[in-house]
């Protein structure tokens, strides 16, 4: 049976790197309440249990040591008051991390969202998840995924589409079966391929994640 590979120990990044090794300020931190005279930061606390994306809440995208196919994701985040983040599964498709509390519509921008594809300067797809899950900002949330790695054959040509079999938030399953026709914008650059990392957002504001897990199944 796969078993769970704890991918950030709350102590150290050793299994996490900049994008394209780029330098990043993301690092430990004990909590992340809100700054009282404005609720769109962070106050960080220093010590360990979390990973937030440094001071500026504007850092290098990070990326993890283990690339994945089809798996299972377990992963939980904060942001501040307007914030924005993502997960990136395979380095391709996108799950939106998004201060979406007390939204009466979502989009594939909200949180929860699918993120659209971007082709000839234009968006494409993307999925709005099917309920708004959100909890207010510096509230702790939950994503549980289980995904399904695009496939190829032989030769390389693609079979099957990356399949999100179903993403859980917050306890609400908010998409069943969503293929994605390609990579999600901003993604890692390069074509798609059967495994690839995990990617963490930093550049789009403050967020800080904590027990990250994911399971292999292929």
């Amino acid at each position: 049976m796969p078993e769970w590979i704890d991918l950030f120990n709350g102590k150290e990044l050793t299994r996490w790197s900049g994008l394209d090794d780029a330098e990043h300020e993301w690092a430990t931190s004990e909590d992340t309440p809100l700054q009282p005279a404005d609720p769109t930061r962070f106050d960080i606390r220093p010590g360990e249990g979390l990973l937030v994306n440094g001071p500026s809440g504007r850092t290098a995208n990070l990326i993890s040591d283990v690339a994945h196919g089809d798996c299972e994701l377990h992963i939980e985040f904060v942001l501040p008051k307007g914030s924005n983040s993502g997960v990136y599964f395979g380095g391709h498709y996108e799950i939106q991390v998004f201060d979406s509390w007390a939204d009466e519509e979502v989009t594939y921008q909200s949180c929860g969202g699918i993120y659209c594809q971007w082709i000839d300067g234009q968006p494409v797809g993307g999925t709005a998840p099917n309920v708004n899950a959100s909890r207010p900002p510096g509230k702790w949330q939950t994503y549980d995924v289980i995904f399904r790695a695009p496939r190829f054959d032989d030769t390389g040509r693609k079979t099957s589409d990356a399949l999100f079999e179903s993403v859980i938030w917050n306890g609400q399953t908010v998409h069943e079966n969503v293929s994605v026709g390609g990579p999600t914008r901003a993604a890692v650059s390069g074509p798609e391929r059967p495994t690839g990392p995990l990617m963490l957002q930093g550049d789009h504001g403050p967020v800080a994640y904590r027990n990250i897990r994911i399971k292999l199944l292929t």
